[in-house]
């Protein structure tokens, strides 16, 4: 016997406008966020010093950083760099970088006071690599951030037009768009440092809403060919809720395991999941009013999946059905 074996019946596309218009208001009032208020950019952004020290046994992260805090160093960053001896940390530039001056000589004695501060004489404690990230490596890859996002955004514009039809592309595209801005929004709201792991955080949570917007265009474009009597808000509808329950499921064991890298997977990874939470749940709201609003808005009909020469000269589809 299957358990809720029965398909919902919510009219989700009778509240697409003013979805469509909260949207909207909520995009201006992130942009407003990202142009007054910024991102928090992390070292990998504003460039930084780079100190990997080796012990001679296994070390928790948050001892680490307790004795870093202690020391003035509280906005570094710590994380494992291959074994659980291995450690990384990332500081930031030191204040006077932007007056000029030796880098070097500042990047190993910025490295001796780690030292120092973790008491490595007592402890045993090995340099392994200390390196110095400048602001223009920032720079790059603030630039290489943004073509990325961007190469993303016309990858999935040409798959979903190849795969569907223009028109869907364009309300995939449109939910993308509302899922980034939301999510970065948020991030520059709460405050959350924006590194790497964070924009890998965002390009993942853009490749997953683009994966739930394909399940349902995927069932609408099933449904308009099948149930050619019925209207194209209807069709829309009884696809978003035929998916409803999967998209439930999905969400739900998504969001457990994001909840225990939250928790407890330490804060090398807490930006990741803080940007992945954020956009599975725009995502889950995108999916069904963004990308079905506006393709509803562009006026998708049949006549669009349908090759216009078997329309026109046959009255039929490629698989027979009479149109």
């Amino acid at each position: 016997m299957r358990i809720f074996s029965k398909v919902p019946n919510i009219d989700f596309m009778a509240q697409r406008k003013h979805a469509l218009m909260l949207s909207g208001v909520l995009s201006v009032i992130a942009l407003a966020l990202l142009v007054f208020r910024g991102l928090n950019f992390g070292i990998d952004f504003r460039g930084g010093v780079l100190v990997e020290v080796s012990y001679p046994q296994s070390v928790a992260l948050d001892e680490v950083r307790a004795e870093l805090k202690q020391g003035g160093y509280g906005d570094a960053v710590v994380q494992y760099f291959g074994g659980t001896s291995d450690v990384l940390i990332r500081l930031p530039a030191p204040k006077d970088e932007a007056v000029g001056g030796d880098a070097q000589k500042k990047t190993t004695a910025v490295s001796a006071r780690v030292l120092e501060t973790l008491g490595a004489k007592e402890k045993g404690i090995s340099l392994r690599r200390v390196e110095f990230v400048g602001p223009q490596v920032g720079q790059e890859l603030t630039q290489d951030g943004a073509i990325a996002l961007l190469a993303a955004f016309a990858g999935i514009f040409l798959y979903v037009m190849f795969r569907f039809e223009w028109k869907f592309s364009a309300g995939s595209i449109a939910a993308l768009t509302h899922d980034a801005i939301m999510t970065l929004g948020f991030l520059s709201l709460v405050r959350e440092e924006f590194d790497l792991t964070v924009l890998a955080g965002v390009l993942a949570m853009l490749g997953y809403s683009n994966n739930e917007t394909i399940v349902i265009f995927d069932r609408v474009r099933e449904n308009l060919i099948n149930l050619r009597k019925r209207p194209v808000l209807e069709i829309i509808n009884l696809s978003i809720n035929q998916t409803l329950l999967r998209s439930i499921i999905t969400h739900f064991t998504v969001l457990m395991v994001l909840s225990c890298l939250f928790f407890f997977g330490g804060k090398s990874v807490h930006g990741f999941a803080v940007a992945m939470m954020v956009g599975v749940v725009v995502a889950t709201y995108s999916s069904i009013y963004i990308s079905s609003g506006v393709t509803v808005l562009l006026n998708i009909k049949r006549e669009d999946l349908i090759p216009p020469e078997d329309h026109a000269l046959t009255g039929r589809s490629k698989d027979g059905a009479v149109v």
